[in-house]
């Protein structure tokens, strides 16, 4: 029986453009993700560098952009987070019948960003759905890292078998699967997590 749910936030709550960072980065010079931004990338997002190191970087990569511009084209990806998806983990919360929990890949930039375009209004109302708002850059991991999710759990008593975990990227929900961990892989723009309840 499911007595708790870990939910993603970038396309589950948040419609995200993942290839708008790309397309405004090549206006400065980005051709191919090679293991030298990866690795920024992923540092950043795991909290191993502060946001003005990570432009830092990027513009030693990219010299011919300003600070600006990166900051800009790093922030392209955040889109519109609608509002009948709000009232739905609000709707959940005020229900009462499952532990609720965020885990998100992100960063500061990131969430600054979504602070802006959702308002700080909107935001602390989605914030305040949850037991727990999980962000790997606070957390110093990310996922699909198994030690991410045995963090969540461990952290918060839950049992693997009682948890439902929700992410669009298959890597994820794969790694949290091999913990015994339900999860649902959702599929961006043919499914929704309005229809979460459904998949437990």
């Amino acid at each position: 029986m499911i007595k708790n749910i870990i939910f993603d936030f970038g396309d589950i709550f948040i419609n995200l453009d993942k290839q708008a960072p790309l397309l405004e980065m090549a206006k400065f010079g980005f051709t191919e993700l090679t293991p030298e931004l990866d690795t920024i990338f992923k540092e950043y997002e795991m909290g191993l560098m502060e946001s003005d190191e990570f432009i830092d970087q990027l513009q030693a990569i990219f010299n011919n952009a300003s600070r600006e511009q990166i900051k800009d084209a790093w922030n392209s990806i955040i889109l519109d987070f609608p509002e009948e998806r709000l009232e739905f983990i609000e709707k959940l919360k005020n229900d009462n019948k499952y532990r609720l929990f965020l885990l998100s890949n992100t960063n500061d930039l990131h969430i600054d960003k979504v602070k802006e375009s959702m308002g700080l209004e909107r935001f602390n109302r989605f914030k305040n759905c949850f037991e727990v708002f999980y962000l790997s850059q606070q957390m110093k991991m990310r996922k699909p890292n198994a030690n991410i999710y045995e963090k969540v759990l461990a952290d918060n008593s839950l049992i693997a078998a009682e948890t439902f975990f929700i992410d669009d990227t298959k890597e994820n929900t794969d790694s949290a699967s091999k913990l015994g961990i339900k999860c649902w892989n959702l599929q961006v723009g043919k499914q929704d997590v309005l229809e979460t309840i459904s998949h437990l």
